[in-house]
């Protein structure tokens, strides 16, 4: 229970840093309870949630010449921190290079998401 309040804490301490606010000391120096290996995207930006409107690889970086991690069909809801410049695409109709970076770390092309060029993402990375 006391790794969770921890946790908490430094997720809001977090937040308030984010939106221009001071957090108490305390919480600024919990420390998480993580392996080191473990990889966060959290600090990256707002999660918001981004839509494909066709089916789409999942990728490792912002190019298609980077592996497919997994793919997901039409309609599919994914977690997303922020939006960045990458390969060039040509596809579907649609050509730009702005990629969306999910929490998982991961990248998809944004001419595959439903909106606009970034899905609905501001936050760039």
């Amino acid at each position: 229970m006391r790794t969770r309040a921890k946790v908490l804490t430094t997720i809001a301490a977090g937040m308030l840093a984010a939106a221009g606010m001071s957090a108490p000391a305390v919480a600024a120096t919990a420390p998480v309870d993580r392996p080191e290996t473990q990889r966060t995207t959290t600090d990256v930006g707002i999660n918001q949630v981004v839509t494909t409107w066709t089916s789409a690889n999942i990728r490792s970086c912002a190019s298609t010449n980077c592996g497919v991690v997994y793919s997901v069909g039409a309609n599919t809801g994914l977690n997303a921190s922020c939006w960045s410049y990458g390969q060039w695409v040509n596809q579907n109709g649609v050509a730009h290079d702005k990629w969306v970076r999910l929490y998982s770390g991961n990248w998809i092309w944004g001419g595959l998401l439903k909106g606009d060029q970034t899905g609905g993402v501001s936050t760039r990375c």
